[in-house]
């Protein structure tokens, strides 16, 4: 087969890969040692991960305990309280509709909520990597 026919010729050879890397010359020398340090994984690159990982941790530990009183608190709040069991709401006892219907929107609330929580601090991340 021919060039022409779209296969290539015996003698040619394959042009070599090229790695391609983020455009260093755009860096700044702070940013650059930054980002080589967490590359390399040294001491200050483990240290603003930690500090990542930990403000993350903190988000998830506090919307969990948040979570965790509104849906383990409502439960004894009617134990504590059995005359508020007996209030009728649109024709359904309130006990029905605050665990049968409250928890669905409170969660998808705390997830929004540690959504933002986590994009924020990534955000913060970055700003403080490009300093």
């Amino acid at each position: 087969m021919t060039p022409e026919q779209g296969t290539p010729a015996a003698g040619r050879r394959r042009p070599r890969r090229k790695r391609v890397v983020l455009a260093d010359r755009y860096r700044t020398a702070p940013m650059s040692r930054t980002i080589m340090e967490l590359e390399e994984q040294t001491s200050v690159g483990e240290m603003v991960v930690g500090h990542l990982v930990r403000a993350q941790l903190r988000s998830a530990l506090v919307l969990t305990g948040l979570v965790a009183v509104g849906l383990f608190g409502l439960p004894l709040l009617f134990y504590l309280l059995p005359s508020l069991g007996d209030a009728v709401i649109f024709g359904v006892r309130l006990p029905w509709l605050a665990l049968g219907v409250l928890p669905y929107p409170f969660m998808v609330l705390i997830g929004y909520w540690y959504s933002r929580s986590a994009a924020r601090h990534e955000r913060d991340f970055l700003h403080m990597i490009e300093r």
